[in-house]
């Protein structure tokens, strides 16, 4: 396949973010059907309690793979800004470093992720008629999270360069196997939660091997050559120093969302079945908002990497203002559209009543999620990671478990505990703009260093 890579740092802005924002979001959309492939099989194929299990793994999954996801955004960063200064030596050091990384992980993820299924299913308060099946997808799942891992930043390392075609090509082919093989292990096999965790681990192994073998044969500085694969110090300080408070946020925010389970598992398990329902609706309406602060954040590297700060600010505006559009229209459609979408998921009535009650709580403060976004990708772009950190942690898990341990104690029923996730949006957002408005990007009170990313 012939390169896709995009100089972002030349030509018009807005041209820029949607050629590379449609891709990501077209990726993201096929990413959730990984899991709402799973939901949808199992919830109409196996029953209630196993599209129970399937959707409340997400919290647990999450905090792993999160932190890890958080490496891959520091990773693509500092190879965002060695590209944009055409440093091709240390575009490589970079791109062979992230790989390596990516190893280590894989093992760490593998072991850990086994480790911690009963103490977080327990914790979690997992109802007995759900453990069982939660147990064997988790199992299942993290004996092949490598596949994912490698996909996340094997593909980072293609954004970080304009290339969001090809992730975006192999996500499609591996997301089709995944429903193929979904059907043929439930319908055809016979198998229940298993069968769509064997389908989605194979799907993912799938597509980390397509995008491993593009990069082997890439013959531009971002390629892989096996031969020097080693960790670079400085590179991977650079990595750690943007991806680390990434990292350590998602990971936290991510553990955050086992609490707000266990107040949705108190509910029952057609409430849990709901609440995962709903998930996939909200995950799908928020892709747009997603894709276009990914590539505000490749946007910015580049530009902040050529030292063109105003065209990086110019590129935050459009960015937002794309964002707001699109968040503001599919808002409104999942508001309206919100019974027929959900029985799309699941034939049981009850299971659709409470998904419906989460997306009339939720979706009018859709609009809030467009800034956090926007603003923590720009400054993550231009290296200032550890402030959007600090208020994402503070915003999602310290207020939101503050917020939700005072409505339990004051006796507040489902109502407060969905208004849990709107509560933290507000907060984080008006935290993220004032953090934005007094940055080196906007103040110019400073400089940065974009050399070996300092």
């Amino acid at each position: 396949m012939a390169r896709t890579d995009a100089d972002m740092t030349q030509g018009s802005i807005w041209r820029h973010l949607v050629q590379f924002s449609i891709p990501m979001a077209i990726g993201l959309l096929f990413q959730q059907l990984y899991n709402t492939v799973d939901t949808v099989v199992v919830g109409r194929f196996v029953g209630q309690q196993a599209q129970a299990a399937v959707g409340s793994t997400g919290p647990i999954i999450n905090t792993i793979v999160g932190f890890c996801a958080g490496l891959a955004t520091g990773a693509s960063v500092v190879i965002s800004q060695r590209y944009g200064a055409h440093d091709r030596d240390g575009l490589g050091k970079a791109v062979h470093t992230t790989i390596a990384v990516t190893v280590v992980m894989s093992l760490i993820a593998t072991l850990v992720g086994q480790i911690i299924i009963d103490p977080m299913l327990r914790f979690m308060q997992t109802p007995d008629d759900v453990m069982a099946e939660s147990h064997t997808y988790l199992s299942i799942y993290f004996a092949g999270i490598a596949g994912i891992l490698f996909y996340n930043m094997g593909s980072g390392i293609l954004r970080a360069v304009g290339d969001s075609r090809r992730p975006l090509v192999f996500l499609v082919i591996s997301a089709l196997l995944n429903t193929v093989l979904d059907l043929a292990f439930v319908l055809g096999l016979g198998m229940g939660v298993d069968g769509v965790a064997y389908a989605t681990i194979l799907a993912q192994i799938i597509s980390a091997l397509l995008i491993l073998i593009t990069l082997s044969r890439e013959e531009g500085g971002y390629g892989i050559r096996w031969r020097q694969l080693r960790i670079d110090k400085a590179s991977l300080a650079n990595i750690l120093k943007i991806g680390l408070p990434s990292s350590i946020q998602s990971a936290i925010t991510a553990f955050s969302n086992v609490f707000v389970q266990s107040y949705i598992n108190y509910f029952g398990s057609a409430c849990m079945a709901g609440y995962g329902i709903y998930n996939k609706v909200d995950a799908f309406a928020l892709i747009p908002v997603q894709s276009i602060s990914m590539s505000s954040t490749t946007f910015v590297g580049q530009n902040w990497g050529a030292k063109q700060p105003k065209r990086a600010r110019e590129g935050v505006r459009t960015a937002t203002v794309m964002s707001l559009i699109a968040t503001v229209t599919l808002g409104v459609l999942v508001f309206v559209l919100a019974r027929p979408l959900l029985g799309f998921f699941s034939p049981e009535e009850e299971v659709v009543a409470f998904g419906e009650r989460f997306i009339r709580i939720v979706t009018p403060f859709y609009v809030t999620i467009c800034f956090n976004q926007i603003y923590a990708g720009a400054l993550r772009g231009v290296g200032d990671a550890t402030m959007p950190t600090v208020i994402m942690l503070a915003s999602f898990v310290v207020f939101r478990q503050i917020y939700l341990a005072v409505t339990k104690a004051l006796g507040a029923g489902f109502v407060a505990v969905a208004l849990a996730y709107p509560m933290g949006w507000i907060m984080c957002s008006t935290l993220l703009v004032i953090r934005y408005f007094g940055s080196v990007l906007v103040k110019g009170s400073k400089e940065i260093s974009t050399e070996h990313g300092e």
